[in-house]
């Protein structure tokens, strides 16, 4: 089925599906996109169900009760359906919004295919004895995003006006943005992890601040705890740092939310702070207020280059 023979009152109705399914999974995200052009705001929320979906193969309450086995094959039907969709295939309404997505904002599958193998990891890998271990399952379960929707936020046309000018690639920014996210969800879930049986804290780290698997798993929070929490978190924050270089180049209609979403995100690092570094007990997150007050820093910060 193709785009053409799908009604404009379908492919309509199937994006507002997106949109609620956004708002209610993604809150800080959702504002962000709020702040976008209505067809840019459309096709970032195809992508982020996308990725819910991808996610929801392994992590939802019902993926919990299959073998790896089961759960092997669905990663490689899902992979076989998203090959079919980049070849212009539509079986269902998520595959007719996103071929009319990669009709208007032409992209790569690669970063489609890397997503999946971040799922993949999740099949063997409950431990990461390194940061660089981490940092490959982050690119791929996240920094991927940031490719998937910089096409969609575009590059500044200023960077391009001139003959001799380059258009400058934000693709590392974008990456690093999707892994300094997923960083902060780490830091955030280690509770509801621990629960599942996965320490994403790398083992080098646990090693190197005295805190012990039956610690963590216990919930202790003590001095060695609390360091080990403030090295986290400042290692997250140079990944925001790093992705910051890049929104600059973006659009201008694409700056401000990039910067909301960037700023509101990591927030919820200054939640966990708050909150005494108690990620066992209590939920870090962005409260309205403070939303509400970020939204004018961000206009600001989105003006300049």
């Amino acid at each position: 089925m193709s785009i053409a023979a799908s009604s404009s009152a379908d492919l309509e109705s199937a994006y507002e599906a997106c949109r609620v399914e956004t708002a209610e999974w993604a809150k800080t995200f959702y504002l962000g996109t709020l702040l976008l052009p209505f067809a840019k705001r459309k096709a970032i929320w195809a992508i982020y169900v996308w990725c819910r979906r991808t996610d929801e193969l392994m992590d939802s309450q019902e993926a919990q009760s299959k073998s790896v086995n089961e759960l092997s094959d669905r990663l490689d039907r899902w992979e076989e359906k998203t090959r079919a969709l980049f070849s212009g295939q539509v079986r269902d309404d998520l595959d007719m919004v996103m071929l009319d997505t990669l009709q208007r904002y032409p992209q790569d599958i690669q970063p489609y295919l890397d997503m999946i193998e971040g799922q993949r990891m999740d099949l063997s890998w409950t431990r990461y004895p390194t940061f660089e271990d981490l940092q490959l399952y982050c690119y791929r379960v996240a920094g991927t995003v940031g490719l998937m929707t910089q096409g969609v936020m575009g590059v500044d046309d200023a960077y391009t006006s001139a003959p001799w000018s380059e258009c400058p690639d934000p693709s590392d920014a974008a990456v690093a943005l999707g892994i300094a996210n997923q960083l902060t969800n780490i830091l955030r879930d280690v509770g509801e992890d621990r629960e599942r049986g996965r320490i994403y804290l790398p083992q080098e780290d646990l090693r190197n601040f005295g805190v012990s698997e039956d610690d963590l798993m216990a919930g202790k929070i003590n001095e060695a705890w609390i360091e080990l929490m403030m090295f986290q978190l400042a290692r997250a924050r140079e990944w925001f740092v790093r992705s910051e270089a890049g929104v600059r180049w973006l659009s201008a209609d694409a700056r401000w939310p990039v910067w909301t979403s960037l700023r509101l995100y990591r927030g919820i690092l200054v939640a966990i702070e708050r909150n005494n570094y108690d990620v066992f007990n209590q939920r870090a997150y962005v409260g309205k207020l403070s939303k509400a007050l970020e939204l004018p820093r961000c206009f600001v910060s989105s003006q300049s280059r």
